[in-house]
């Protein structure tokens, strides 16, 4: 368990830009910086980080927070585990405690696996560099294909012993569960039960995360094994933490290099990432021998626009990839093609030339793909009317992909020279891809949308019941001496309708906007319920200035005693028998009430580094600056900014959210009015109605204070 002195330490020393910038690229913007959001598919960038805040936020998807809640969101790791991931990253040590048999068996399965590879990947360098067969087999494999000590020690390369279950046997004695051992994918159970190690023989390719945690592992079959072998590479299967199709091989090694040199190239395997490495390329990444995904594509969008995609000199591989380059321009990226020799892969072609020479090839070979494939089909077509039709459809689709106008008008004009076509032909047929595209995409959704509505009943389905006032009976049955009729009169000043009555799990269009710009409020509960507008305005004062004092009081020693703001809301709910009716809203006023008066407590402070994600998460969006509560309560919040009148302005939303809290329960009252239990049983309908007498009193009282006008 961490100390709080140290936590502190961390959270003072976590830059904000820093640590994003590991896995964003920012630019700045004003006082902030932008990037593309790392948390959903995001192509024009909506990220802003605040240096001077310490905080994040991306304003389409709604996610965000301090340095922690970032680590937390993009690493899926809990609170103390980024903590811990911070710590490390700024050098902090941190002195825990001996956990807990029973704490231990809490850690998370996600995490266990990670800590499992990360063994596994120590002992395979282990094996590689300490033991004779690991220096005979596996060093010399390495350094047949060039590999220097450094270069096998920047990547963990490792090698895996020949014995069945040398890694499970190691595993065991050194504690680690089975279960762990299988579910990584390092070893798998044989028809007779016994374990057996998944790389056994080979040579080791770890693959790292963007935070350079080891996800997977890739064992090649050793040149002399490989003769009838048809598959070289054995990869770790799809796991918990490991998904192929969102990793890239080499990003963690290579996005300084690419942000740096504001281009990534794009190659097959591992091995060709290591030679451009030694050549002195370091922004290279690598699909492993996959097609490439959407998820790949957007890691790789994350630090640079600009990609160049590297291959054998084969123009068949290249006709079979271009799906994956259209995606590739679909997501807004500057797409070049690097043709190597015949024959030749990036890593064959690195070890016949030094890295200068290298470099150069690499500068002076790079080809825009647009134009490429114009001239590829030109040539295969060779005047042959019908192919060129299909070629040229093919170029239409390539162009209509890309969504930047401009950029798709400036590669219609190259291509309608290229081709001898007029301009407005490839417009015309590039305009029509265009709306194809939208049609399906429409469709597609209209689709989830049935899915949807097949599945989950909505309030079409299930009319809510109306409430009218002339259906609440006036006594139809005698009452007893104490009961004080109620006539229609005395009714509240509004008349429910279907609207006032919202029915559980729905969501108007407006809610379910607003829920992807702010997730974590509008799932709280009914933003548009006048109680809940009031219950938000007090705990954003709580997370704003819950420490700060706002009157006195007498004291039994008959000196001033300091009243904060968090005292009086709590004290004044308290007073009337009120609670919150957010249960998260509770969490807050209870858990600040309790560290209230320690040293050097702030609420705001307090509340944006908050454990819990939706409690920091909540206090950052009612203090972020661009985030407004509703537009009835524009000139309320610019008081908040006014130290000076916390009083007039804590004490006057108390009133109103107390006001609020009697006209919903009037509002529910009604409603059971409406309850044929409780129509047929005379002493509880009599109890509802003084109740609602009471809950009259109530309001007209509130009201009068509050200066409103009373209609009697």
């Amino acid at each position: 368990m961490i100390d709080r002195a140290t936590v502190e330490r961390i959270l003072d020393a976590a830059q904000i830009v820093d640590v994003v910038s590991d896995f964003v690229t920012l630019r700045k913007a004003g006082v902030n910086y932008k990037g593309l959001c790392p948390f959903h598919d995001d192509r024009t960038p909506s990220f802003v980080v605040s240096p001077t805040k310490g905080l994040c936020k991306c304003f389409a998807c709604g996610k965000g927070g301090n340095a922690v809640h970032f680590i937390m969101e993009h690493e899926q790791l809990s609170y103390p585990d980024a903590l811990r991931y911070l710590a490390k990253k700024y050098n902090i040590e941190i002195k825990e405690r001996e956990l807990s048999d029973e704490e231990k068996q809490a850690q998370s399965e996600r995490e266990s696996m990670f800590i499992v590879n990360e063994w596994a990947c120590n002992y395979f360098q282990e094996q590689l560099t300490d033991t004779v067969d690991g220096r005979a087999i596996g060093m010399t494999y390495f350094r047949s294909r060039g590999f220097r000590d450094d270069i096998i020690k920047k990547f963990q390369l490792g090698y895996s012993p020949s014995q069945r279950d040398a890694l499970a046997k190691e595993a065991k004695a050194k504690g680690y569960k089975q279960d762990y051992l299988l579910s990584t994918g390092l070893c798998y159970k044989r028809d007779n039960g016994q374990l057996q190690d998944r790389f056994f023989g080979r040579v080791i390719f770890p693959v790292h995360t963007l935070s350079g945690k080891v996800v997977a592992f890739g064992g090649r079959v050793l040149d002399a094994a490989t003769k009838g072998v048809s598959v070289k590479y054995q990869n770790s299967p799809e796991s918990a933490i490991y998904s192929k199709k969102k990793e890239l091989y080499g990003l963690f090694q290579a996005k300084q290099a690419i942000v740096k040199q504001d281009v990534c190239f794009l190659v097959e395997g591992y091995t060709d990432v290591i030679s451009m490495h030694q050549m002195g390329v370091e922004n290279v990444v690598s699909s492993s021998g996959t097609a490439l995904t959407n998820d790949q594509i957007r890691m790789i969008h994350r630090f640079t626009d600009n990609i160049t995609v590297l291959y054998d000199g084969d123009a068949a591989g290249i006709k079979a990839s271009e799906r994956g380059i259209d995606m590739l321009l679909a997501e807004g990226m500057n797409v070049k093609l690097l043709l190597l020799p015949d024959g030749e892969d990036p890593d064959s072609f690195a070890r016949k030339h030094n890295a200068t020479s290298y470099q150069a090839y690499l500068n002076e070979h790079q080809t825009d793909f647009i134009k490429f494939k114009t001239g590829l089909l030109l040539q295969e077509a060779q005047g042959d009317p019908i192919k060129l039709s299909r070629l040229i459809n093919s170029i239409v689709h390539s162009i209509s992909v890309i969504p930047d106008e401009i950029t798709r008008s400036v590669y219609t004009k190259e291509t309608a020279s290229m081709l001898g076509l007029e301009e407005r032909t490839l417009v015309a047929a590039i305009a029509k891809e265009i709306a194809k595209a939208k049609e399906e995409k429409l469709k597609q959704r209209e689709n989830e949308r049935n899915r949807e509505a097949a599945q989950v009943p909505t309030r079409n389905d299930v009319p809510p019941p109306t409430v009218e006032v002339s259906d609440i009976p006036t006594a139809p049955f005698p009452t007893s001496e104490d009961a004080v009729p109620i006539g229609i009169n005395d009714l509240p000043e509004f008349t429910p309708t279907p609207n006032d009555i919202p029915a559980e799990g729905d969501a108007t269009q407006e809610e379910a906007k607003a829920a992807t710009e702010v997730p974590y409020i509008t799932k709280l509960g009914n933003k548009d319920m006048v109680f809940y507008q009031k219950e938000l305005l007090l705990i954003q004062v709580i997370t704003r200035h819950g420490e700060k004092v706002m009157c006195y009081t007498d004291s039994e020693e008959g000196e001033d005693r300091p009243i904060t703001v968090m005292e009086y809301i709590y004290y004044a709910l308290k007073e009337d028998g009120l609670s919150f009716r957010q249960e998260l809203h509770r969490m807050i006023l209870d858990e600040g009430m309790a560290h209230l008066h320690e040293e050097g407590f702030t609420a705001e402070r307090f509340f944006l580094n908050h454990e819990d994600n939706r409690i920091s998460m909540l206090a950052f969006e009612l203090n972020d600056d661009k985030y407004q509560l509703s537009k009835y309560h524009s000139k309320a919040q610019k008081v908040l900014q006014d130290d000076e009148r916390l009083m007039d302005l804590v004490s006057h939303l108390m009133e109103d959210f107390k006001l609020a809290i009697v006209k919903e329960e009037l509002k529910e009252l009604l409603l059971q009015l409406r309850n044929p239990g409780i129509l047929s049983n005379p002493e509880e309908y009599m109890k509802v109605m003084q109740h609602y007498k009471e809950l009259k009193d109530i309001e007209c009282t509130l009201s009068k204070e509050r200066g409103d006008r009373v209609i009697s």
